[in-house]
């Protein structure tokens, strides 16, 4: 696909994608050192590593997080057992929703929203089984004629890493996304600020909360912490760092047993421990139970860009 690019004069720039009109969309927060890598976190690899984050708005007006190709260390040798060991990763860049998938949003790609609260159009989507988080990322690729990632006549959902189209992030891109340069619990440092930036078991009345009340982490992304917790696309398994990929892992095969699959980044009912960046879970899909309750899972998207989105927003740049 192509996009077009345009300057926006003292501000950051904006990518509009194929289709899209001018943006409505405001300019990012400044990132004050996201932009840089900090000792420790992501360093320069990949397409256009010289960019920092930039906000775009997609061709259905959703906002997005461009994020550099970078290397960093994930998981925690202070954590869980499953968190262990902390290790190095590559990962090519990638776009990434600035907020969680909403009620307003879901409702765009016309499908039955399950969640419990419902009185919020800017709220999450909760209640949300893993298979109908991939549902809505095939319908809004197809919103935007994009290519669906998802194949929907296989068992999995099967995802072709080809497409240009939406999917669920993987563990190491989430991870990645969340630290934003960091390689603290939070990447805003310590548990004492966790309430600045999301809702947890200590201040979400228990319930979730309108996307992007909280301070987005310093590379423009909100409700990373809390709200819901958010499907990834691998298989969930607590040895996984021990064997896993380093360049855009994947997460371990599907063996077809009691398969559970990866969330990630706390929920309102969380502790603060259970937010950390770090912090990891594997939760039953609920995609064959008629009655998934499971009121703390949400998403947000990612989708990978094209060699010349990145030289075009690089050229734009100069």
């Amino acid at each position: 696909m192509t996009a077009a690019l345009r300057w926006v004069p003292g501000a950051a720039l904006v990518l509009l994608l194929a289709g899209c009109g001018p943006s409505g969309s405001k300019s990012p927060e400044s990132p004050s050192s996201s932009g840089s890598p900090t000792p420790g976190g992501p360093t320069a690899s990949g397409p256009a590593s010289d960019t920092g984050p930039v906000e775009i708005a997609t061709s259905s007006g959703v906002p997005m997080v461009l994020l550099p190709g970078g290397t960093f260390i994930m998981g925690s040798d202070q954590g869980a057992r499953d968190e262990a060991p902390a290790h190095k990763v590559t990962l090519t860049g990638f776009l990434m929703d600035k907020y969680e998938v909403s009620h307003e949003l879901y409702a765009k790609v016309q499908l039955p929203d399950p969640s419990h609260w419902r009185d919020n159009p800017r709220g999450p989507v909760e209640k949300i089984r893993w298979r109908d988080a991939k549902q809505y990322c095939n319908e809004r690729s197809l919103l935007e004629k994009l290519r669906p990632c998802y194949d929907e006549k296989t068992a999995d959902w099967n995802c072709d890493p080809s497409a240009n189209g939406y999917r669920l992030p993987t563990e190491a891109e989430w991870e990645y996304a969340s630290r934003a340069g960091s390689t603290d619990p939070y990447d805003f440092g310590t548990a004492d600020k966790l309430r600045q930036y999301g809702w947890f078991n200590d201040n979400s009345d228990q319930k979730t909360h309108t996307a992007g009340q909280k301070k987005a982490n310093r590379w423009g992304i909100h409700d990373l912490y809390g709200n819901v917790s958010e499907w990834c696309e691998d298989v969930y398994s607590p040895d996984y760092y021990r064997t896993a990929a380093a360049t855009d892992p994947t997460g371990p095969p599907n063996l077809g047993t009691d398969v559970r699959r990866v969330i990630r980044g706390g929920s309102w009912k969380s502790s603060a421990d259970q937010c950390r960046v770090t912090a990891r879970q594997g939760e039953r899909t609920g995609d064959s139970d008629a009655c998934f309750s499971t009121d703390y899972c949400g998403f947000r998207c990612v989708r990978r860009v094209t060699a010349e989105e990145w030289t075009q927003l690089k050229a734009a740049k100069k």
